[in-house]
């Protein structure tokens, strides 16, 4: 069993939510990324999307394209990034990694390559933003042949036969973005929302986690309420641009933020129906 299907396992019956944040990797240094994955796993973080820093990240607002661009000016690369996930591994064999990213690094050492390189690191998941899942066949059986469980956007545009075919070609979870535009903006519409989660459950079974306008413990709560996972990013890279280099503020920060979400989901879930695991 994958460390996603298994963490989900878990969450179901506790009846808890996955809280997921998102940091870039490399930022605000690749010297600190793996620390600051230990401080949100201990802070509640049940997986830990991880950010390949690109030059063009079209999906991404101006505060996570700032992040890639820090990182970028590190010098961090996709190998770099696989590199520190092997090195979180060595205290952490059980929280879950999914790699963020675009596919133009991955095309740089080739999917077949890549998919080994990120097996041998101890990586569970990949979701390439530019990859739709018409030219991906090839490379959606690489990543099965190496235990990567591929996870693709669902948007508030997408029709129901686009949906229908984005379940069929996912596994780990769905990501619903629930916001038009780029991460970071505008604000959410619960009730829109709601709406398209359970749109979203007539076909797949697999876990539906919610992202792009988690802002604090509210909006965490609220989505929690709705969905089997609650994606946190652009309030993080925030306090990571704001403290800037004094390392010991921004874990401070972040595990605040997060520790916040988490007892606020904890409490509002509490009494309701389980998560769902995947089948």
């Amino acid at each position: 069993m994958s460390r996603i299907r298994q963490r989900f396992a878990e969450l179901a019956r506790e009846g808890r939510r996955a809280l997921v944040p998102y940091i870039t990797a490399g930022d605000p240094h690749p010297g600190q990324t793996v620390s600051l994955m230990h401080a949100l796993v201990e802070a509640g973080a049940d997986l830990i999307e991880l950010g390949v820093p690109f030059s063009d990240p079209m999906a991404d607002g101006p505060v996570i394209q700032a992040a890639c661009e820090r990182a970028l000016a590190h010098g961090t690369s996709l190998q770099d990034v696989l590199e520190m996930v092997r090195d979180f591994r060595q205290r952490d064999p059980e929280t879950p990694v999914v790699l963020m990213g675009y596919q133009n690094p991955i095309e740089v050492v080739g999917a077949r390559e890549f998919a080994r390189r990120a097996n041998q690191c101890q990586v569970d998941g990949v979701l390439t933003v530019d990859l739709p899942f018409e030219q991906a066949e090839e490379t959606l059986e690489i990543y099965r042949q190496h235990s990567l469980d591929t996870i693709f956007l669902i948007a508030p545009t997408t029709s129901p036969s686009r949906i229908e075919k984005i379940c069929e070609n996912s596994s780990g979870l769905i990501y619903y973005v629930s916001l038009r535009g780029v991460t970071g903006a505008g604000h959410l519409d619960i009730v829109e929302v709601e709406k398209k989660v359970n749109e979203i459950r007539q076909y797949t079974s697999l876990p539906v986690g919610v992202g792009f306008g988690v802002q604090d413990a509210e909006s965490a709560r609220d989505i929690a309420m709705i969905a089997d996972a609650v994606i946190v990013g652009s309030a993080l890279i925030r306090l990571i641009e704001y403290s800037a280099t004094d390392y010991e503020a921004i874990k401070k920060n972040l595990s605040a933020l997060l520790a916040g979400m988490r007892e606020a989901m904890d409490v509002c879930t509490r009494g309701q129906e389980p998560a769902r695991a995947q089948p």
